[in-house]
């Protein structure tokens, strides 16, 4: 199989897991709601890992898995970070919510968080 292919897969796979966690995690108040997920899928190449924002934003990190260097909490503060990009572009007033997020500065620091520096 394809190795992008088999990747999109496994995200997808991931997905249903995200979706299984929200709905059983849904029945409880919001202020008890977790938004990272941990690990959600795991092969011997990848980890994949989940988080959800109050506004069902979805967010997939994909992790391989000879990276046994990172630790969950690390993988939580990157999920935080990147979480904190996030809301800081589509903070931005001249983004349209429902359109493509298109910011070369949220893609440059996306970049930077995920190259570790």
């Amino acid at each position: 199989m394809d190795k992008e292919l088999e990747l999109q897969y496994r995200v997808h796979a991931a997905l249903d897991v995200v979706e299984e966690k929200c709905q059983t995690t849904g029945k409880g108040t919001p202020e008890t709601k977790e938004l990272y997920l941990g690990l959600l899928y795991a092969t011997e190449t990848h980890k994949i890992y989940g988080f959800v924002t109050n506004t069902k934003i979805k967010f997939i990190l994909v992790i391989d898995s000879g990276n046994i260097a990172l630790r969950e909490n690390e993988v939580r503060a990157m999920f935080r970070n990147l979480h904190m990009l996030y809301t800081d572009a589509v903070c931005n007033p001249f983004f349209l919510p429902g359109e493509a997020l298109s910011s070369k500065k949220f893609d440059r620091s996306i970049q930077k968080l995920m190259s570790g520096n």
